[in-house]
């Protein structure tokens, strides 16, 4: 199993151009940094992240820098910051939530870390963030991904207005419930090129982390939301969609008539629901857990399984 990715070290410097000091716990204070910090503000840089790892892997080279010394004001272990995308969140033990403005900046030319190795890896590696919600964040607190996901309701009656959509928001509700931020909804008609380019565009554009869709899994003639995501998929995940059937065979029968699939595109795990609410809850409740798991590993963000 992946490790949980925790605080190494909390730094702060109370004024510019002056080397920050691990403090090991200290306030973040929403939409400023941290306390005391004087690089925090009303701006979108008021956090600065760098992954342990990194900082490791450097040091081994013979750099030799402490804590606070690349102007990190927190190093994370486990978790490869670099490719969290911008908008991506993340909960620092209990309270706190950041969410991510930029990744990498322009190394200042006066940089001793650079002039002394050829490199810095704050650049490339580094990345930055807001504070939406201010805590208390110390060393050892656990650091948490919260995915971005879209939910489309595939309806040709909802779509129309003909029918209140329930599935959607019982959907987001859920996913809200497990930790997942829900950055996108609509209620899309039954149509295959539709549902396509909506994902695409979800996928290749917006960079969603996981899309789920409700609705068009059965034997209708109009039912087309599982032909749509194989033609945008580039990998079949089959062992989502298994395990939701085999929950739900636990339930009623007629599950075995469900014709949802899973599937990767680019970055974006995809999975189809029922279009019930009743349905689209307890077939998600199936495999939510595991999702998260899988995302990150489909970010590079966590490590491989343990073998």
């Amino acid at each position: 199993m992946a490790k949980t990715a925790k605080i190494t070290s909390v730094c702060r410097s109370a004024a510019r151009g002056t080397a920050k000091q691990n403090i090991k716990s200290c306030m973040l204070v929403e939409n400023f940094g941290l306390d005391g910090d004087a690089h925090g503000g009303n701006w979108h840089r008021q956090v600065s992240l760098l992954s342990q790892d990194s900082i490791d892997v450097f040091n081994a080279r013979g750099a030799g820098v402490k804590a606070g010394a690349f102007g990190e004001n927190l190093a994370v272990s486990n978790l490869d910051l670099k490719t969290l995308p911008v908008g991506c969140r993340l909960r620092i033990g209990d309270a706190a939530l950041l969410e991510v403005t930029q990744i990498g900046k322009t190394c200042h030319s006066s940089c001793e870390i650079a002039q002394r190795m050829g490199e810095c890896i704050m650049p490339k590696e580094g990345i930055f963030a807001r504070v939406l919600q201010g805590g208390m964040v110390s060393v050892g607190d656990a650091v948490q991904v919260i995915w971005r996901v879209a939910v489309l309701t595939v309806s040709d009656k909802g779509a129309a207005g003909l029918r209140e959509d329930e599935s959607g928001p019982a959907v987001c509700q859920m996913a809200e419930e497990h930790g997942y931020h829900v950055t996108y909804t609509a209620i899309l008609p039954d149509d295959f090129d539709a549902i396509v380019q909506r994902m695409k565009v979800l996928c290749d554009e917006d960079q969603v982390d996981c899309i789920l869709t409700t609705g068009g899994t059965g034997f209708a003639p109009r039912d087309v939301t599982p032909e749509a995501t194989e033609a945008v998929i580039t990998r079949k995940t089959p062992g989502i969609a298994e395990a939701m059937r085999a929950g739900s065979m636990a339930i009623t029968p007629r599950a075995m008539l469900s014709r949802a699939t899973a599937g990767i595109r680019g970055k974006t795990l995809i999975v189809n629901l029922p279009g019930s609410p009743k349905g689209a809850v307890e077939n998600l409740g199936f495999v939510i857990d595991t999702l998260g798991h899988g995302i990150a590993l489909l970010k590079a963000a966590e490590g491989e399984c343990a073998r």
